[in-house]
This record gives structure tokens, sequence and C-alpha cells, in this order.
């Protein structure tokens, strides 16, 4: 996956019964909903080290169902329900207790996760008394703090090695699917989300062909897989990723991997490497060949005297023949031989036509039937060059998604293409 940061959401569907119930949905305000939440399940006269602990528990786990899209990737029209058989208790209308209020604003976007893990911990959680989980006793928490425990001490007694993401930048919820089809000649973050997903899918699912390299270029062998994958879950096999088969492979991924569960298999931080390799020349083979006939192949595009080239990972006369040209016209040496300035030059320029040309609404608008429902966030990839994460001219946070996460969505957790205009020359 590329890096992901997840968001606090600003707002929340909650559905008022269990998931197939015929019942209400509402929707709140995410400090509302904890808020709600937190008054329904604990105590006001509680210590403050135990309100603590089961705010933040409450927190991850209704983040958690954002993130990985538990329920709209299910084809649902909500985030999380009430019904504490699945979820957490929320009563429509309630009052909030005013020192559970006050601590739920300054906690709110603060949330668990396991250390080198994306997703937020899926924390749950129960009473202690006349329910027990492998999760947080709620009565236990109290008791803990009786005895002189902070918030920190008590969810590790229970969740184990667990960190604290704090101040998560809070934004409107969103859906993780990237808003147009992903196909064959698509390129970056989204497609990494894809191949990756795929690729762990498929250790579940043996009959569906791993993809060799997650390079976020979408070619024959990405096509293959995902007509396999459509072929085994009922979809239309077109080699399409549209929102159907990418919310069948959330759906998918998310359970293979547990995300939405306590004992998950974590979603890690992956992103796509576009720093410069060794010398490349005539003869050589592989995935930094492969990125580069693509970098090429979208120059040849727009700039008449760059022959195109095949994207097959074969340096070969085809790709000489449009290295001479990239070096001519950007006046560097004429060698046919693809040094760190070499790839530089080519990358800026390829950099300046994906950001500004390939990603833009007018010249490629998002296709009215593609429009996805609403639900957590895509994980963001952060290309990278010269070893270097790319400098985000916003948040980092401002292009983060689920992943489910995936990307996660942000992942991603979080950065973002930089985004550079081509260099005049």
């Amino acid at each position: 996956m590329p890096t992901v940061t997840p968001f606090v959401p600003q707002r929340i569907t909650v559905h008022l019964g269990a998931p197939s119930s015929n019942a209400e949905n509402v929707t709140v305000s995410f400090a509302d909903y904890v808020k709600n939440v937190a008054s329904s399940e604990i105590y006001p006269t509680w210590d403050e080290s135990a309100l603590r602990a089961n705010i933040l528990a409450i927190t991850s786990f209704a983040l958690n169902r954002v993130y990985t899209e538990f329920y709209r990737s299910r084809g649902y029209d909500f985030d999380i329900t009430n019904s504490t058989a699945y979820d957490q208790y929320f009563v429509k209308g309630r009052a909030f207790f005013e020192n559970i209020s006050r601590l739920v604003d300054e906690l709110f976007n603060d949330y668990l996760r396991r250390p080198g893990f994306v997703e937020p911990l899926a924390a749950k959680f129960c009473n202690g008394t006349t329910v027990t989980c492998e999760g947080l006793s709620q009565w236990g928490s109290q008791n803990l703090a009786q005895q002189g425990y902070n918030s920190t001490q008590i969810l590790r007694s229970y969740y184990g090695d667990v960190e604290t993401v704090l101040n998560a930048p809070i934004r409107g919820i969103t859906s993780s699917y990237p808003g147009t089809p992903l196909r064959v000649g698509s390129t970056g973050p989204n497609v990494v989300v894809i191949q990756v997903s795929l690729n762990r899918i498929a250790q579940n699912y043996p009959a569906i062909p791993k993809i060799p390299a997650a390079d976020g270029i979408f070619g024959p062998r990405t096509e293959a897989t995902v007509r396999a994958f459509q072929q085994i879950f009922g979809l239309s096999p077109d080699g399409i990723v549209g929102p159907a088969t990418w919310y069948e492979i959330v759906r998918l991924y998310t359970a293979v991997t547990s995300l939405s569960e306590l004992r998950s298999q974590g979603q890690q931080f992956y992103a796509i490497n576009w720093s410069a390799p060794n010398a490349l020349q005539t003869g050589d083979t592989g995935d930094k060949v492969r990125q580069l006939q693509y970098m090429l192949s979208v120059l040849s595009a727009y700039i008449p005297e760059m022959p195109p080239v095949s994207v097959d990972g074969i340096f070969g006369q085809a790709t000489r023949a449009a290295v001479l040209a990239a070096q001519r016209r950007f006046r560097l040496p004429e060698t046919g031989v693809v040094g760190e300035a070499t790839w530089d030059e080519i990358y800026d320029q390829f950099s300046g036509i994906e950001n500004t040309t390939l990603r833009s609404g007018e010249t490629f608008p998002r296709s009215p039937e593609a429009t996805a429902p609403a639900g957590a966030v895509r994980p963001v990839g952060n290309f990278r060059r010269n070893g270097n994460p790319a400098n985000s001219q916003r948040s980092n946070y401002a292009r983060s998604t689920t992943m489910t996460q995936f990307p996660g969505r942000n992942l991603s957790i979080g950065g973002q293409d930089s985004v550079r205009q081509e260099v005049v020359r």
C-alpha cells in the first residue's frame, strides 16, 4: 500500500439497529457520536484515567469501522450500527455527561494502533461482568484506575503493545474509490492499492495469480489478476476496476487480513520507489526499466520528437532511442545510458505531466456512473525520488483515505505526490 494516514471524519452515520434491519440512520458529528457512546457505555463517576482509556477505545473502534469501510464495502449506506452485538451502544437524542463531554472534546481525534500498523485498532470492549471478551473490560479498567494505573497502562493491560496517534486531522468523509475506473494504462497510488491487496487476497485464494511487482503501473499482468478475481467472486470479468470490483477487493482484503478484528494482521506502510537507480543501459531488465519505459511513453505522447516505447521491462534499442531523444530534448549528454541526471530530468518532466494533465478533472472528468458511495477515505501514495519522500504542498493528511483503508486509501499516514509543473525549457 502507499503510505496512508487515517483521519477523523467530521460526521458519521449510525444505523439504529442490526445491519440488515429496517431501522433509521442518523448522521451526527463524530465528536457527538463518541460523547453519546461514552455516556451510554460507561459511568461519569469513574476515575479519569479509566474514562480516558474507554474513550480512546470507543474512538478507535469507530475509526476502524470507517477506515476499513466495513459496512460501506458491503453495500450499506451507513458507517456503524448501534447494536452491541456488532458495534457500540448509541442512543439517539440522549444527553451527555459534562465531564465525559469535556474529555471527548480533548480526545476525539486521538486513536490507538499497533506500532507499524496503519489502521486504527479495532479496540473491542465489554463490561467485564455480565459479558467478557478478549478486549478491554470496562469495569476492569475502573479497577485498574483505582490501583493507580494511568490510561496508557490500562489500555496496554488489555490490548498489549499499542500506541496513541495524537491530533489526527478532521475532514469530511469520502469514498476510497478513486472516482474513475482503473484499467490498463492507469498508474499511481490507487493502482498500488489494488496490486498489494490482490496479492494478499491471492494467499487465501491461490487461483488468483499474483502480480510480480506492485509498481503502480496497471499492465497486462494486473489486468489478468483482476479478471481472475472477478471470475471467482461473480463480477463481470472485464479486467477493469470499477466501483463494484474496488469494493469487493476492499471487503476481501479487510477479511483476509482481519483489519476489522482486534487480532488484525495489520496494514503495513508501503510506497512506490521512484528513486534514481544505478545506471540503466541496453540489456538491462526489471522493474526500474519498466518504470523508465512508462515515463518515456508518457513523455512521447506530449513531445513529438520522442519516439513511443513499449513497457516490457527490457532495455532494448527502442528504449535506447527514446532515452537519446530525451537527452537531446533536455540538453543532456547523449549517451543512451540513464544515469542519475537523466533519470531525474525524465522524472521531473513526467511528474509535471502526470500531476497537471493526467489528474486534471477537466481533461479526464469523473464519469457520473463511477460515483462511489460515501465511506471512509482511501490510502494515498507518496511517490519518492532520490530516496526521500516527496514534499506535500498541502497537509500530509490532505488526501488520506481508507485502505480499505484499504487505500488507505491513507492508508494512507500520510503523504501525497508533490504537485509539480513541467520544467520550462
